[in-house]
């Protein structure tokens, strides 16, 4: 199929071990800690998951809309359920420029719970007293966590709504399979561009054009595309944005203080030249470009990250927290609904009932733009939590 070939992936499948028997995920070099391989191509792996149903948080539409009406559109598909999660929908409704106060006060709320957790003795051991207590204190723990990634969900969709940037709506509510599914608008393709610095979205352009190929430049042609293939591009794509503005952000400032590999201005300046030169028609192809044919170009970004050693490479390529994991997870969840996917004796997928969609590759390039963007805000909002709340264990 040709739009199968065009999402082609020499990109690797495979999962993650004791993380729960929910999902197949992004290959793991740790059992406990999802992560990927960047300098295996942005290796992509299956998001399987018991979804459940879930309902978007809801917005009234704006009054700058055409009909004035007060119909409601969804600004996010997953569904916040949790009290606190509740409270933050609808302070991101009616008033989003308190979001961040209200934050505050509820990872206070949390610390002082937590705090107050530890603080209680554990009863004498007495049979089922301690059984029960120790069940409350699970309980209590879960709903804490549960509290905690909504709210990083909720800072999430906020600095896209401050970014005004519209969420792709939720997939799993089928349009007819006659029409095309990316119903999203493609001219906020430019405002996801300004989100990142230049030399991330010259990677971002390298992932892009792995992804797409040589359909990267294609706006007018659909295609029928597994949703589950289509599900897995965009798993990915938001780990690599994680990835990616967690190297960034060490790259910026190793350069604000000059103390890039490299070393000095001359060493810079020659690296700039020789990218140039390998961006010309008939320039040498880098070794580690992905090889002929690939329309990804090597940066200063990208040599940075190829500077780092191993172990160093795998740090940054881990999602930090179980937290921000889970959010990846149940947020292309209710993206793309609950695809019916069966393990066969011999350990091989069958998708004889994926579903497929007809979707553009405009669609779809816009879509891992979105993608890559909520991985880097993820990383915003994590480290902006995590100092006010520590979660994320090291």
């Amino acid at each position: 199929m040709e739009a199968a070939a065009a999402l082609r992936s020499p990109l690797y499948l495979s999962q993650t071990p004791n993380l729960g028997a929910r999902s197949r995920f992004l290959a793991s070099p740790r059992p406990s800690s999802p992560s990927f391989d960047p300098k295996s191509r942005f290796a992509i792996g299956f998001l399987k998951s018991q979804f459940g149903s879930r309902r978007s948080i809801r917005v009234r539409a704006s009054s700058a809309t055409s009909s004035g009406s007060s119909s409601s559109s969804p600004i996010a598909p997953l569904q916040l359920e949790s009290p606190v999660g509740q409270f933050l929908s609808q302070i991101l409704i009616s008033h989003p420029h308190l979001l961040f106060a209200a934050v505050e006060q509820q990872l206070d709320q949390l610390q002082t719970d937590r705090e107050a957790e530890k603080k209680k003795e554990e009863p004498t051991p007495s049979g089922s007293e301690l059984v029960l207590y120790r069940r409350i204190s699970e309980v209590r723990a879960k709903e804490r966590r549960r509290a905690l990634e909504e709210i990083l969900y909720a800072l999430v969709v906020q600095k896209f709504v401050a970014a005004d940037i519209s969420l792709v709506p939720a997939l799993s509510q089928s349009t007819k399979r006659s029409q095309s599914a990316d119903q999203w608008p493609l001219e906020e393709e430019e405002k996801l561009e300004q989100l990142h610095s230049l030399e991330s979205y010259e990677m971002i352009k390298n992932h892009l054009s792995l992804i797409l190929g040589q359909r990267l430049a294609d706006s007018n042609s659909v295609a029928p595309i597994s949703k589950l293939r289509v599900g897995q591009v965009y798993a990915a794509s938001v780990m690599y944005g994680y990835f990616l503005k967690r190297v960034d952000q060490r790259f910026q400032l190793e350069k604000s203080m000059k103390n890039l590999p490299w070393g000095t201005d001359e060493e810079e300046s020659a690296i700039k030249r020789a990218i140039r030169d390998e961006s010309r028609p008939g320039g040498p192809t880098p070794s580690w470009s992905g090889g002929p044919g690939q329309a990804g170009k090597s940066s200063l970004l990208r040599s940075y990250v190829m500077s780092f050693d191993h172990e160093t490479l795998q740090r940054y390529a881990t999602i930090r927290s179980k937290e921000s994991f889970s959010i990846i997870e149940k947020h292309t969840e209710a993206l793309f609904g609950r695809p019916e996917i069966v393990i066969t004796p011999q350990g091989t997928i069958d998708t004889s009932k994926d579903e497929l969609i007809k979707v553009s590759f405009a669609g779809l390039r816009r879509l891992i733009l979105e993608a890559v963007t909520f991985g880097s805000f993820l990383w915003d909002v994590e480290s902006y939590v995590d100092s006010r709340y520590r979660f994320v264990t090291n």
